[in-house]
C-alpha cells in the first residue's frame, strides 16, 4: 500500500529528534553574552553530521504562523563531548529570526536546522602562523576555531584583532580573555571603537589589549581624544575634526596592522565582520599580493551603489494574487515576506539560489551590481533583487 509517510514520520511522533525526513534540534540551554546576543546549545536529531570549526548552520523558526530561516555561524567546537553545538545570536531592531532566538527561545524549544556547511573553515591542517580579524558577532566562526585549537591543545602561533564598540559590547569577552592569560601563543588585542559613556573617565575604553597592556595605537587614540589645556574649548569645527579622526585611529588601518602584528604578511588571515571593515581587508591584502591567504566570511551580501534617482513601484506576486509597494532598495524577499508571503529562501546573501523566481514583467535591480534586468522569464534572486519600478514576480 503507497503512503506518502516514511518510518521516520512515526519515529518523530515518539521523540522528535528521532526522525529523518526533516533535521530538527532541541535548545539545552541559553546563555546571555551581551545585552544584545545569545548562546542557544542545541542537541540535534538523527542525521546530522559534525560540522568543520568555522562553518554555518540554516536555523528555522515559526513566528505568526510562517517559517522562516537564518543562516547562523557555529560558534562551539567540533570536538565537544556531548554531542551538542552552539550557535550565538546577536539581534538587532528589526530582525526577526534573531529576535526571537535571543529574547523567546527557551530550552525545550524545537528549531529545523540544515547541514552545516560553508568554505570559511580550518584547513585539515593546523594553520601554522593565523591571524583572525573579526568585528561584533564575526567573532563566533573564529570563537569555533579557538575553542578546537584549546580543546585539542594545539594552539598555533596566532594574533587575533577584534573590533567592538565597548567593552560590554565583546561577545564572548571573558572567555577570550582567559584563552589569552592561558595561552602564550595566542595574542589577542580588543580594540573599543567608539567612545565611553560620558559617567565614566573620558578615556575610560581606549583601544587596549585585553591582558592588560595598553597599546600605543591606544595612546595615539587618546592623545587625539585629549585636547590639552591650550585647547579646552575648540570650535564645534575642530571638535567635530578630533573626533573624526579619533575614530578613524580606532578602526582598521595598515599602520594599526603593522603596529599589532607586524608579519601580518607571513600569516594566513581570517576575517569576519561588518561589510565596511572587511572591505578595507580585502583591497589592503589584495595591494599587498596577499589575496590568496585573506579567508572571509560575509554575513550579509556585497552590495552596490545605488543610483541616487533609484525608485521602486508596485510588486504583484502573480501566483498569490498579492500587491506590495516597494522602494527601490528594499530586497524583493523581504517584500513579500511584509505582504504576508512565505517565500521559500536560504542564505539570503545572492549564494544558494532558493529564493529564485520567474519575472514575469516589469524591471528589477540586482542589488550587489546595481544592474537593471528586465527580460521575462529570467530567473530572479530575490534576497538580493529590488523592484525598479512596476513589476510582476511568479511568486
Amino acid at each position: 500500500m503507497a503512503t506518502p509517510l516514511r518510518p521516520s514520520h512515526y519515529l518523530e511522533l515518539v521523540h522528535p529528534l528521532w526522525g529523518t525526513h526533516h533535521l530538527q534540534a532541541r535548545v539545552e540551554s541559553v546563555w546571555d553574552e551581551t545585552s544584545d546576543a545569545r548562546t542557544l546549545t542545541l542537541r540535534p536529531g538523527r542525521g546530522f553530521r559534525a560540522h568543520r570549526a568555522g562553518q554555518h548552520v540554516r536555523v528555522g523558526v515559526v513566528i505568526g504562523g510562517r517559517r522562516m530561516t537564518r543562516t547562523y555561524s557555529i560558534s562551539s567546537s567540533p570536538d565537544r563531548a556531548d554531542g551538542c553545538f552552539t550557535i550565538t545570536v546577536k539581534t538587532f531592531e528589526d530582525a526577526r529570526v534573531s529576535r526571537y532566538l535571543v529574547r523567546e527561545a527557551a530550552p525545550g524549544t524545537l528549531l529545523s536546522i540544515g547541514q552545516p556547511q560553508g568554505d570559511f573553515r580550518l584547513p585539515d591542517a593546523t594553520p601554522v602562523r593565523p591571524l583572525f580579524i573579526t568585528a561584533g558577532s564575526g567573532i563566533t566562526p573564529i570563537m569555533s576555531m579557538l575553542r578546537t585549537f584549546a580543546l585539542r591543545r594545539a594552539m598555533p602561533d596566532a594574533v587575533h584583532i577584534h573590533y567592538a564598540p565597548h567593552a560590554r559590547d565583546v561577545i564572548f569577552g571573558a572567555e577570550l580573555e582567559r584563552l589569552a592569560k592561558a595561552e602564550p601563543q595566542y595574542r589577542l588585542h580588543t580594540i573599543f571603537t567608539r567612545d565611553a559613556p560620558r559617567t565614566t573617565s573620558a578615556v575610560a575604553e581606549p583601544t587596549r589589549d585585553v591582558t592588560g597592556t595598553t597599546s600605543a595605537v591606544a595612546e595615539s587614540a587618546r592623545s587625539v581624544a585629549e585636547p590639552t589645556s591650550a585647547v579646552a574649548e575648540p570650535t564645534r569645527g575642530v571638535a567635530e575634526t578630533t573626533r573624526d579622526a579619533t575614530r578613524r585611529a580606532r578602526h582598521f588601518s595598515e599602520h594599526q596592522l603593522e603596529h599589532l602584528c607586524p608579519d601580518w604578511h607571513t600569516r594566513d588571515v581570517w576575517a569576519c565582520g561588518p561589510q565596511s571593515l572587511l572591505d578595507a581587508l580585502g583591497a589592503h591584502f589584495a595591494r599587498a599580493g596577499r589575496a590568496a591567504h585573506f579567508h572571509v566570511e560575509r554575513f550579509t551580501a556585497k552590495l552596490a551603489e545605488l543610483p541616487a534617482d533609484a525608485a521602486g513601484g508596485t510588486v504583484r506576486f502573480c501566483k498569490s494574487g498579492v500587491e506590495a509597494r516597494a522602494d527601490g532598495k528594499k530586497a524583493l524577499l523581504r517584500v513579500a515576506e511584509d505582504a504576508g508571503i512565505a517565500a521559500p529562501h536560504g542564505c539570503r546573501m545572492g549564494v544558494c539560489h532558493t529564493c529564485d523566481a520567474t519575472l514575469i514583467a516589469g524591471s528589477v535591480r540586482d542589488l550587489r551590481s546595481g544592474l537593471e534586468l528586465d527580460e521575462p522569464g529570467t530567473r530572479v534572486q530575490l534576497c538580493v533583487a529590488a523592484a525598479a519600478g512596476n513589476v510582476e514576480i511568479e511568486l
